[in-house]
């Protein structure tokens, strides 16, 4: 490729920034802004064709650029026409209408490539994005927004300005760890005119202490209410602009809530709405709102009518009736992996779904270590086992619904088993009137546990252990209070307050002398819930779906996260549990095609099928 001799221009939407390129001495020569410099992969001609070329460059924040940009002179002989389409962009930017000025944007003012490197943006679409990011950065300061959002999150709040001003509606549905909070009230503190009404946000009860937090520290100006609780009451007037923070729980009976006109209804962890037929999801969709934003790091996690149910509250009808969207594309993608469905269903739904991955966007976030921790059962949890196995299968599974249910039933025996025997007998744990005995040396994953936790906390870091079980987190709890010595280690679970819980999370996060470890019930606090302390997670036992593993992990894989995150998951060799880490490593494999209900496929299998699957292979015994 020939090298330009004049200074060129590139628009990079994923950096929030103008790429300058071609003689960069020219940069200095025209007062504009150094910047960082960088390499981005452009597609630019070379030998007669169009090629994906990495470019050295000097990127400069648009905050930067748009008035250096500005302030060049109308011609010289120095500067490509691409920068100078992009000076007429940043006068032009006040008014955010491309108009005749895309006819005359060069290829190379928008050459970056998509991530296939098989397109770049239209000039149109290059310019309504530029638009879009220089009114909202200046939105963005002209509300006091006490943070410095990273390039792909003024890129979010952007879009979600967009769909806001149309009254349309859509999901966010980045990484977990991501900032989906932050460009969320990004976008609520930007839409606070008179003529407005006042926003609600619907996230999990253990999350509205978070909301109101998170709101007042980054967005101090903007009104917010907490309506929940027993005695919860709403102003006769709440005034434009203002904030109201509230749970699903409370949105699901609440007419208060429904009676109330909304500029903007923001659905935090929004895979709460993946049942359509569940009164939540109902209450939702009846909601008045000129905007509607669903949050989510995982819009499906087993079956695609979750996605359409989301999108039901958030843009009903764009998927069409359920059963026209079961016809159309869940039946193909799900039971025959339709590679033409998928992507009739990704074309429906990209104008209206947004997802960037830590890998795209995070970079510099220290990296997730996976590491399976091998267990064998003791004597004791061997005979459980195989007794558990044989009588089941000796009593019958029956047919049907009631299948089901025995499958079920059986399953959740086996899993308590793999965990620790007191917590399938309903044992407490404690040597006393009952006779009850002492917990170690009965389970090999309870002592694994506890040994590795004990070498976590003599190495002075931090740990999260996550378990689906209240039952079992209290005898950890119990155990690991006793071996790491001192306070009394803490367990987050759904019984506890709110205050409770932000108790513990503030303490973990923030107090040198609490306890180096904190468990957590997985669907109590597998979401939303900000722990970059710990520089460990713990999955004491298994999730059918690796999704909702993956966002508890996320609690401490996020942005503030400053060190390399190590990820142990504990697998009882030869029992249900290694069932289950196939089930993951071929979820995982299947990528965005989702599979059946695990525990609803174990109890179509026939009896013969279901035994090979369920019984103890004699290697697992310790």
């Amino acid at each position: 490729m020939p090298w330009p001799d004049r200074l060129q221009a590139t628009f990079v939407p994923a950096e929030h920034a103008v790429a300058f390129w071609g003689p960069l001495d020219l940069v200095h020569a025209h007062d504009l802004p150094e910047g960082r410099p960088g390499t981005c992969r452009f597609a630019l001609p070379a030998d007669g064709r169009v090629e994906p070329v990495d470019v050295p460059v000097r990127l400069v924040d648009l905050d930067t650029a748009v008035p250096a940009l500005r302030a060049l002179p109308a011609r010289s002989a120095a500067l490509g026409a691409s920068v100078l389409a992009w000076r007429a962009a940043a006068r032009l930017a006040e008014d955010g209408d491309p108009g005749e000025l895309a006819a005359r944007l060069p290829p190379a003012a928008h050459a970056v490539l998509n991530a296939e490197e098989t397109a770049i943006m239209s000039a149109r679409a290059a310019l309504t994005r530029f638009h879009q990011a220089v009114a909202t950065a200046s939105a963005l300061r002209a509300t006091g927004l006490r943070a410095t959002p990273r390039p792909y999150q003024v890129r979010g709040i952007a879009w979600l300005r967009a769909l806001a001003a149309e009254g349309g509606g859509g999901v966010l549905a980045d990484d977990m760890g991501l900032g989906k909070t932050l460009q969320a009230i990004g976008l609520l503190a930007t839409r606070r005119h008179p003529d407005q009404r006042p926003h609600l946000v619907v996230c999990p009860t253990s999350l509205v202490g978070n909301w109101l937090r998170e709101i007042q520290r980054f967005a101090p100006d903007t009104p917010v209410i907490g309506y929940h609780g027993a005695r919860r009451a709403l102003p006769e007037h709440v005034a434009a602009g203002t904030v109201v923070v509230t749970s699903y729980s409370v949105l699901r009976t609440d007419q208060a809530l429904r009676q109330q006109h909304w500029d903007t209804a923001v659905f935090d962890e929004a895979q709460q709405l993946k049942n359509p037929d569940a009164q939540v999801s109902r209450a939702a969709a009846g909601l008045t709102a000129h905007a509607r934003i669903a949050m989510t790091g995982t819009p499906v996690e087993n079956r695609l009518t979750e996605l359409w149910s989301i999108l039901h509250v958030t843009n009903p009808g764009v998927l069409g009736s359920r059963a026209r969207f079961r016809q159309r594309f869940a039946g193909p993608i799900e039971q025959r992996r339709s590679a033409t469905a998928a992507a009739r269903l990704n074309a429906l739904v990209g104008p209206h779904l947004l997802r960037r991955t830590k890998s795209e966007v995070a970079a510099d976030l220290p990296a997730k270590q996976h590491t399976t921790v091998a267990c064998t059962l003791t004597a004791e949890q061997a005979r459980l086992y195989t007794d558990a196995v044989d009588r089941a299968f000796a009593t019958g599974l029956g047919s049907g619904i009631a299948r089901r249910g025995r499958v079920l039933a059986l399953l959740t025996a086996l899993k308590q088993i793999c965990n620790h025997p007191a917590q399938y007998l309903g044992e407490n744990g404690e040597n006393g009137e009952n006779g009850e005995r002492e917990l170690v040396g009965r389970s090999g994953k309870f002592d694994r546990a506890v040994e590795m936790l004990a070498e976590i906390a003599d190495q002075g870091d931090r740990a999260l252990v996550f378990t689906q079980y209240r039952a079992m987190g209290e005898l950890l709890c119990r155990q690991l209070t006793d071996t790491l010595g001192g306070d009394p280690v803490p367990f987050l679970h759904g019984g506890l307050s709110l205050a409770r819980r932000d108790r513990l999370v503030h303490a973990f996060q923030t107090d040198d002398t609490a306890p180096p470890v904190l468990l957590l019930s997985l669907r109590a606090a597998g979401f939303g819930l900000n722990l970059t302390r710990a520089s460990h997670v713990v999955h004491y036992d298994r999730w059918w779906n690796p999704a909702v593993e993956e966002q508890a992990t996320d609690r401490a894989h996020r942005i503030g996260q400053q060190r390399t995150l190590t990820v142990h998951t504990l697998v009882t060799g030869g029992t249900i549990e290694d069932h289950i880490a196939r089930l993951h490593q071929t979820k995982r494999a299947l990528a965005d095609v989702v599979s059946r209900d695990a525990e609803a496929a174990l109890a179509d299998l026939s009896d013969a099928d279901l035994h090979s699957v369920l019984e103890l292979n004699p290697g697992a015994i310790a």
